[in-house]
């Protein structure tokens, strides 16, 4: 078993993490329901809340097994999050339980209707808007609903006013590669705390037509690295993990992974998702389930359960993923492997990098 013993800095200080015994990140899907359409979008969201989604009581049972879990960040994410009535009250109990709570809504009239001062003070420390286009035009055409764009706008200013920090978070496309620098000049009057750049996973409503070649997102990654050394925000990248490859690449310094891409984070290992039916899975894009909340205790699983622990063992990683001398790092996405090839363990669908090893044994055996 591999050991992710390490130290990332949280709010200026520094954390012990060890992955094999706690996630760093918990992300629980309150609902699928939502009022957008958008063509990436993993959850396959749907207009009405699902009948067996958790209850409130069981929401709360939940969130003591989160708190239990004792991650750095707790995320609400949908679907629309707006769209549980209850969802003031989850907020409460989780920040009352110690939890850094981060919120991942929808700019939909719903989430705009709330009072931003208000989730704030209930403990909302973070939301993560989503930003897919860099004019109203692509964003809305991407969301799938004219006048997203607006409502995202007006969400953004409405955390400013009531001084609640931004995410920002962009799924790179076929559909909207070409507009890098516009996003660059977008967030530089924006100035979010964090972009967080995605790269998209085939399931759900994301097809394999939209995605970035191996080599395009490669000339994303170094474009993301000489901008991560002048930006007045973080950046991060999620199903992006070699990402991390490339910024030591670049950097040749360790150091920088821990303050702009996280070390060794992938599906199952630092990160646990868990569904509106209450199913434990790696990731919301690697929807493999180990468990459920409502029979299963959330650490436990994460720590014991088969696939989580093998998902952690970078030993098991096949291809070229298995013999990369960056594979504790990266790792590759489990996710996007899972849904192109079938294998959660197979090597990344879309990394141009030729590990040294191999290279080495062609070299020698064309000699």
């Amino acid at each position: 078993m591999v050991k992710d013993g390490i130290v990332i800095p949280v709010n200026g200080h520094g954390v012990n993490f060890d992955f094999n015994q706690q996630p760093f990140i918990v992300i629980w899907e309150v609902t699928r329901a939502c009022g957008l359409a958008c063509r990436h979008c993993r959850a396959e969201a749907v207009l009405r809340r699902h009948p067996l989604e958790l209850t409130t009581q069981e929401s709360f049972r939940l969130i003591d097994q989160v708190a239990r879990a004792n991650p750095t960040l707790f995320v609400l994410t949908g679907g629309d999050p707006a769209l549980r009535p209850d969802l003031k009250e989850l907020i409460s109990h989780a920040a009352q339980q110690g939890l850094r709570v981060g919120l991942s809504p929808s700019a939909t009239p719903e989430f705009l209707r709330a009072d931003f001062a208000e989730l704030k003070g209930l403990g909302v420390a973070r939301i993560s808007l989503s930003l897919d286009g860099a004019s109203r035009e692509s964003h809305d055409s991407f969301r799938g609903v004219p006048g997203t764009w607006e409502l995202t706008m007006e969400a953004i200013a409405k955390a400013a006013a009531a001084n609640l920090p931004v995410q920002i978070n962009t799924t790179f496309t076929r559909q909207n590669i070409g507009e890098f620098d516009a996003f660059t000049a977008l967030l530089e009057r924006i100035r979010p705390v964090l972009w967080s750049v995605f790269q998209l996973v085939p399931t759900g409503r994301g097809k394999l037509d939209d995605l970035l070649t191996a080599e395009e997102l490669e000339d994303l990654f170094l474009r993301l690295q000489r901008l991560s050394t002048a930006a007045p925000y973080d950046i991060k990248t999620t199903e992006g993990q070699h990402y991390r490859r490339v910024v030591l690449q670049q950097t040749k310094n360790p150091a920088a992974l821990r303050s702009r891409a996280p070390l060794g984070i992938n599906d199952g290992k630092g990160f646990v998702f868990i569904s509106h039916l209450g199913d434990i899975q790696p990731s919301g894009f690697l929807p493999i389930t180990a468990g459920n909340v409502r029979k299963d205790e959330l650490i436990e699983v994460y720590r014991s359960a088969p696939l989580f622990r093998n998902l952690r063992d970078t030993s098991l990683l096949q291809g070229k993923c298995g013999y990369c001398e960056f594979k504790n790092i990266c790792g590759g996405s489990r996710a996007r492997a899972f849904a192109m090839t079938g294998d959660p363990f197979g090597e990344e669908p879309l990394c141009a990098y030729q590990p040294r090893q191999r290279h080495h044994e062609l070299h020698t055996c064309d000699a």
